[in-house]
């Protein structure tokens, strides 16, 4: 070859978008295995391309854990928040450019929304292992199974390949399923992310078995419920009086509060036997119990979780899977393989 033809072909090479080069690598490795075509979310998407990629992402979560305990339950939030936004597709972690704003500054994110320094050190780690190959989404959503093993829960196959997106919705982010959210609100915000409104709603509601949430989202159930100058009937009156030493009226409602006073830091069962017995934190926990139409819809799954730990585990993953695949974007027209998370390529 000549090098005036090798010079071409490097130029057409480097001309290709990191998505693109990415999409066609991972497409060559999928097709020698005789696997699935590239356009399809895949466990073994990475095998050829970027073979320790799960293992770079661990590594980088194990070191943060040791420093902040929080972390494995920040981040499968983060994963559970770009999902219910146009789905999986990385838009959570843009900043804000161009006048497009981002949704980290959306209410249910703005202020609680943590855990994008490490993300950013995810990616920073395998940018040096196998640049422009594994995408910010797939970050998310390899982060949050292993946060979720790593903290004493089931471990699952993750599917892979999907690409970050262009754009953030701020106004889809202030739509998230909320603290406040009634059984109805809550049912109706996971049929539209395509979830089921009982199975779903309540497996992946038990993500909230560990981490801390602040005093703000419980002190209205404490002191004014629903605007009655009252506390929450829903709320068991020890429960109540502990959280009441903890976020006294007129306190810092930046403090923060175990999800599960019981095993904070465990991914287990004991969420369900928090609300079992009136000890859910969040209003939104409690009314997968409490609500007076949960009796014939999402009560009975909280039973069932409460008493059986495998039974949990076992819809969790399910759940999880079913999120992972909420509009995952793999064209790469649409899409792209972000060389930093925070914002797509041509910035």
């Amino acid at each position: 070859m000549s090098s005036s033809s090798s010079s071409s072909s490097s130029t057409r090479v480097s001309q290709l978008g990191a998505a693109s080069l990415a999409a066609l690598l991972a497409a060559v490795c999928l097709l020698h295995a005789g696997g699935a075509a590239a356009a399809e979310l895949s466990v073994d998407y990475y095998d050829c391309t970027c073979p320790d990629a799960y293992k770079i992402v661990q590594g980088v979560l194990v070191e943060a854990h040791q420093s902040d305990p929080r972390i494995f339950a920040s981040l499968i939030r983060l994963h559970f928040h770009d999902c219910f936004v146009q789905g999986c597709d990385g838009s959570l972690l843009l900043d804000t450019f161009d006048g497009m704003e981002s949704e980290k500054d959306a209410r249910p994110n703005n202020g609680s929304a943590r855990g994008f320094d490490v993300v950013d050190a995810a990616k920073a780690a395998l940018e040096d292992a196998c640049p422009g190959v594994v995408s910010c989404a797939d970050i998310l959503a390899i982060a949050a199974e292993i946060s979720v093993e790593l903290s004493g829960g089931p471990g699952w196959n993750v599917l892979l390949g999907r690409l970050d997106s262009f754009t953030s919705s701020k106004a889809d982010a202030e739509n998230l399923p909320g603290p406040f959210d009634g059984l109805d609100v809550l049912r109706a915000k996971f049929r539209n992310a395509t979830l089921d409104d009982t199975t779903d709603l309540v497996a992946l509601s038990g993500g909230h078995t560990f981490g801390r949430v602040q005093c703000q989202f419980v002190t209205g159930r404490l002191y004014n419920f629903s605007g009655t100058n009252q506390p929450d009937p829903s709320l068991d009156a020890t429960y109540r009086a502990f959280l009441s030493q903890r976020c006294p009226r007129n306190g810092d409602g930046t403090s923060l509060n175990d999800l599960d006073p019981t095993t904070p830091d465990n991914f287990d069962r004991n969420y369900f036997t928090n609300l079992e017995v009136n000890r859910g934190f969040l209003q939104s926990d409690q009314e997968l119990k409490s609500d007076p139409g949960a009796a014939g819809t999402t009560a009975p799954i909280v039973d069932r979780f409460a008493g059986s730990q495998e039974a949990f585990f076992s819809s969790f993953v399910n759940s999880m899977i079913k999120m992972g695949n909420i509009r995952p974007v793999t064209d790469p027209s649409q899409g792209e393989v972000r060389n930093r998370c925070a914002f797509v390529n041509s910035n």
